[in-house]
C-alpha cells in the first residue's frame, strides 16, 4: 500500500490554496500513491474570524471540497482532506473542522469533526482559543476502506489517548492525525505524541501537517510523519513544502499486536 502525504503553507484564500494542493495530489497519484492525505484545514489558515465568514462555504457549497472529489474519482485514489474549516447553522456561528474519507468513486466515505479543541496559553506571546471559532464534534469515526479500518482524528486529539484506544478497538489498523501544529509545542511534543499512540494501539500513524509562514500571527511545525506499528518512524517530512511517499506493509499491525498484545489485556478498575 503507497501512501502519499502531503505538506505545505496555506494561506487565508481558499481560492488560492487548491490549485497547489490539486497539483500536489496529482503528483502523488501519478508516482503511485494509492491514498494520499493532506494536512488540517488544507483550504485556509486565517486569524481572523471574519474573513472566514466572508469566504468560507456550507459543506453542500464548498469549492476545495468539490474539487478534491473530483481529483479522487478522476484519479481513482482513497484521498483523506485532513480537514476544511466549513461553515455550520450553529447559533454562535462557529465553523467545524471536519475531515474527509473520499473512496476512488468520489464518494464521501466518512467525515469527522474534530473533537478535541486547542484552547492553551503555551506562552507569554503565543495563545490559541479554538473553540471560540469552532464547535467540537462528539463521535469517534473509522472509515471502512478497501485496505483496512481507517480512525479518524485531527491535529489536538492526539493528546488523548482513550479516543486512540477506542478507535483501534473499534478495528482500526491506520489512524490518520492531519495536522496544523505548533512550532513550540511541535519541538516538544509531536513526534513523541505520534511514536507513543502508534506503540499503544499497533497501528500505522499517518499525521500530514502544515509548514511555514502563514502571514503575520501564525507559523506550523512541518515534519509530517509516518509511524509504524512498533514505533518506528518511517518518513519525516522536515520543514518544507513537499510529498512524502511510503510503502507501508498492513501485515506489521498484526505482527506487532501479537508480539505485545494489549489490546487485548485492557482491564476495567476503579478510580483512585
Amino acid at each position: 500500500m503507497r501512501v502519499a502525504l502531503i505538506q505545505f503553507t496555506a494561506g487565508d484564500d481558499p481560492a488560492a490554496n487548491l490549485g497547489p494542493l490539486r497539483d500536489m495530489v496529482r503528483k502523488a497519484a501519478q508516482d503511485g500513491a494509492e491514498f494520499v492525505l493532506t494536512p488540517e484545514v488544507s483550504n485556509i489558515i486565517s486569524t481572523s474570524r471574519r474573513h472566514q465568514q466572508d469566504v468560507l462555504h456550507h459543506e453542500q457549497d464548498d469549492p476545495t471540497l468539490a474539487a478534491l472529489r473530483y481529483e479522487a474519482h478522476a484519479l481513482g485514489i482513497w484521498l483523506l482532506i485532513g480537514s476544511l474549516a466549513l461553515k455550520t447553522d450553529d447559533p454562535d456561528g462557529r465553523f467545524a473542522n471536519r475531515s474527509f474519507m473520499i473512496s476512488p468513486l468520489g464518494d464521501i466515505v466518512a467525515r469527522y469533526d474534530k473533537i478535541h479543541m486547542f484552547d492553551v496559553q503555551i506562552d507569554e506571546t503565543e495563545s490559541y482559543r479554538e473553540s471560540a471559532g469552532y464547535r467540537p464534534g462528539d463521535r469517534a469515526v473509522v472509515a471502512q476502506t478497501e485496505f483496512c479500518p481507517i480512525g479518524m482524528t485531527v491535529c489536538y486529539d492526539m493528546r488523548f489517548p482513550h479516543l486512540y484506544r477506542a478507535l483501534a478497538k473499534a478495528g482500526a489498523q491506520i489512524i490518520t492525525v492531519p495536522a496544523a501544529f505548533s512550532p513550540v509545542t511541535g519541538a516538544a511534543h509531536w513526534e513523541s505524541l505520534l511514536r507513543a499512540r502508534a506503540i499503544e494501539n499497533g497501528v500505522f500513524i499517518l499525521a500530514p501537517a502544515m509548514c511555514g509562514q502563514h502571514g503575520s500571527k501564525r507559523s506550523t511545525y512541518g515534519h509530517s510523519l509516518v509511524v509504524s506499528p512498533w514505533g518506528e518512524v518511517l518518513a519525516d517530512a522536515g520543514v518544507a513544502p513537499g510529498i512524502t511517499m511510503v510503502d507501508l506493509d498492513l501485515a506489521d499491525v498484526g505482527r506487532s499486536r501479537q508480539r505485545v498484545p494489549s489490546l487485548t489485556h485492557d482491564r476495567e478498575f476503579k478510580g483512585p
